[in-house]
C-alpha cells in the first residue's frame, strides 16, 4: 500500500526539475510576462478591471513577495496564464519522516537505556538495539503525527 507521503513524493519528483529552472523574476512573474506581451500595464487595468496604479502596486507586490494568491489568479487569467502553486519539499518527504523518526527513537531509547543502566539492565548487545531502534522507527512511522510533538 502506498501512503500519502509517498505518492506525493513521485509527484513532486516530477516537478523538482522545472521549479529549479523557474525562478521568480526579480520584478516578479506578472511584470515579465506583460512585458514579453508588450502590454501596459494600463491594458492589464483594463482587462483586470481595475485603475492603473493598481497594477503597478500589484507588480511590486508580487516582486516583494506580499501578494494574495487571489490577486496572483486573477493576474494570471487576464495575462492568458495559470498560476500554479505548490509547496515542494526541499528532500522527498519520506527522508524527512524516517529522519525524525530514527532521531525520535534515539532519545527515547538513550531514555530507557538511562533508567535500565540505573538498575543495572542496561542493554549493551548493539544488534538488540539497534533492532530496538527498527521497531521503535516503524511504530512512529505508523502515527508520524506524534513526531512532531517535540522540537
Amino acid at each position: 500500500m502506498v501512503t500519502s507521503f509517498e505518492q506525493l513524493d513521485l509527484r513532486f519528483d516530477d516537478l523538482r526539475p522545472f521549479v529549479q529552472a523557474a525562478t521568480r523574476p526579480s520584478r516578479g512573474w506578472v511584470r515579465a510576462i506583460r512585458e514579453a506581451l508588450g502590454m501596459t500595464t494600463g491594458q492589464l487595468a483594463r482587462r483586470l478591471g481595475v485603475q492603473q496604479p493598481r497594477v503597478i502596486e500589484l507588480e511590486r507586490g508580487e516582486a516583494s513577495g506580499n501578494i494574495t494568491i487571489q490577486t496572483l489568479e486573477r493576474a494570471a487569467e487576464a495575462l492568458g496564464c495559470r498560476l500554479v502553486y505548490a509547496l515542494i519539499p526541499e528532500r522527498p518527504l519520506g527522508d524527512v519522516l524516517k529522519e525524525r523518526a530514527t532521531t525520535a527513537a534515539d532519545r527515547r531509547l538513550a531514555s530507557v537505556d538511562q533508567t535500565m543502566r540505573l538498575e543495572a539492565q542496561g542493554v549493551t548487545d548493539k544488534a538488540e538495539r539497534r533492532q530496538a531502534q527498527q521497531q521503535l522507527i516503524a511504530e512512529l512511522l505508523r502515527k508520524p503525527a506524534r513526531l512532531w510533538d517535540e522540537p
